[in-house]
């Protein structure tokens, strides 16, 4: 049995990694039960924050890391709230969600509706070892759209302004099953695993 340590202690994530990530002969445990707590995200990208992440988890922990960094870009604010999404509002913890959204909306207030494009992106880091040369790198991308009010009661952060065109619905909205098939996290989950497939 291979023991791996998830970097994070955002709940709504470490939800959708276990119903997402069921490999073969594997333990995903939470950094939070080896008394861990979450890396300082100093990175200008998702990349370097979910790699720095991961280092840290097995630094600590002196076992195999995944990590990951995700995030909301939105066209119309020139990429923002980006590599600082959980953040945005200025609010750490519990009540971060809704001020995010809070500020999101008020942001946007002006926007017309043909402007609020925007997409979740997402990089998954898996770090054999600390000193590991070659971590294995996964990214997804979620096109949609900002709404002028949440909608839904599903999922976590942005989801109930994340309106997606092909469901004609919000994030929030959809069966957690759908969205794992769909989001950008599950995305960059699904292409980790065939690349854990393939691990001599």
């Amino acid at each position: 049995m291979v023991r791996i340590v998830l970097a994070s202690s955002n709940r709504g994530k470490l939800k959708e990694f276990s119903s997402i990530l069921k490999l073969p002969d594997t333990d995903l445990i939470a950094q939070s039960e080896f008394g861990v707590v979450d890396a300082e995200e100093t990175g200008c990208t998702f990349v370097e924050n979910a790699l720095i992440k991961a280092r840290h988890a097995t630094s600590e922990t002196e076992l195999p890391s995944i990590a990951d960094d995700s995030g909301l870009e939105v066209d119309a604010l020139h990429g923002k709230p980006g590599v600082f999404s959980a953040r945005f509002a200025g609010v750490e913890g519990r009540g971060s969600d809704a001020a995010n959204n809070l500020k999101l909306l008020a942001a946007m207030e002006k926007v017309p509706e043909t402007k609020r494009t925007a997409r979740f992106y997402c990089a998954i880091v898996f770090l054999r070892h600390k000193n590991d040369p070659t971590p294995i790198i996964c990214t997804g991308v979620w096109e949609g759209s900002i709404l002028s009010r949440e909608a839904g009661v599903n999922g976590f952060g942005y989801d109930p302004l994340f309106y997606v065109p092909s469901q004609n619905c919000t994030s929030a909205e959809l069966d957690p099953k759908i969205k794992n098939s769909l989001s950008h996290r599950g995305q960059a989950l699904n292409k980790f695993i065939k690349c854990w497939n393939n691990l001599p």
